[in-house]
């Protein structure tokens, strides 16, 4: 089939080689306009733009896929196809009914669990034991169409949202170039999803990501997780902010939510129930640190606490 393919960030890249690589044509890219992004905020392409220009494909980057522009731009490559990998723009109906096949996007849960931008980082949230990815017809509704395959993923036990997005990103490209394989010889048919088991799963904000040291061990150690690396989990420490890697749960003496105990091994944070070791931190305005160097430079005493 006669591809154009649209995604934005690294875990679309994926899809893009297998598909490049696959017995169909990419014409065409189609993903977000360049922006800031990095410490210096200095504007840069998407990692999908990058990858299909050294593909040598041309790359469509309209600020919105509704542009009468683009749509006719659209129109003229004449797609079969158009995969969808984490683009980030809701694609209307006008540029939804240019393919013969519609657009097949490749979502990363079972659903009809965990519709909406963030799937990976609310199941690992949620203490989920398995999710996986899934193709689907693209409609108007959020993630609500029907569906062409799936495959399933353990979530280990020290899974952050990176580690268990990079799983899925690469066993979700073959799973994409499967599920077009199978429409092109008219094998597959979508199956509507079930009507029960929805849940929703919007993007993490910065607000979400920070740590209630009250909350039991094993859920603060979900929330760091998910939100490793992206937003970022944090706390405060003497008024400002401390961003906080992935802790491992300990049965070591309770301490109060929040205080901190440095011993032989590191350093220990009270939660809601046994306290969680440290492992990275990063104050404002530094590198990443190991939490032990961090706690000899500032001496925590037995008065500071994370907030």
């Amino acid at each position: 089939m006669r591809l154009v393919f649209a995604g934005t960030p690294d875990v679309a890249v994926p899809s893009l080689h297998a598909l490049l690589d696959s017995a169909h044509e990419v014409v065409a890219v189609v993903t977000r306009p360049d922006a800031p992004a990095g410490r210096g905020r200095t504007v840069r392409p998407s990692p999908v733009k990058e990858a299909a220009l050294g593909a040598g494909l041309e790359v469509l980057t309209p600020a919105r896929p509704r542009e009468p522009d683009f749509l006719q731009r659209l129109a003229e490559l004449a797609p079969d196809c158009c995969p969808v990998v984490a683009y980030g723009a809701l694609v209307p109906r006008a540029a939804l009914d240019i393919p013969a096949h519609g657009w097949v996007n490749l979502h990363f849960s079972l659903l009809p669990a965990w519709r909406g931008a963030a799937p990976v980082q609310h199941a690992i949230m949620a203490g989920d034991d398995v999710t996986g990815a899934s193709t689907f017809l693209l409609e108007e509704g959020l993630d609500t169409g029907p569906v062409f395959g799936v495959l399933t993923e353990e979530i280990r036990p020290t899974d952050t949202s990176g580690d268990l997005l990079a799983r899925l990103a690469q066993a979700g490209a073959g799973l994409l170039v499967a599920t077009l394989d199978g429409i092109a010889s008219g094998e597959l048919v979508a199956r509507p999803q079930p009507a029960d088991g929805v849940s929703l799963a919007p993007k993490l904000t910065p607000d979400d990501v920070r740590v209630d040291w009250t909350a039991p061990a094993r859920r603060v150690d979900r929330l760091i997780r998910a939100g490793t690396p992206a937003p970022g989990p944090w706390t405060t420490f003497r008024d400002r902010r401390l961003k906080v890697g992935p802790v491992t749960v300990t049965d070591e003496p309770a301490l109060a939510p929040g205080a901190l105990r440095v011993d032989k091994g590191g350093v220990l944070v009270g939660t809601g129930t046994t306290p969680v070791r440290l492992g990275d931190v990063r104050p404002e305005g530094k590198p990443v640190m190991a939490a032990d160097a961090w706690a000899r430079g500032v001496r925590p005493g037995p008065d500071d606490r994370f907030g």
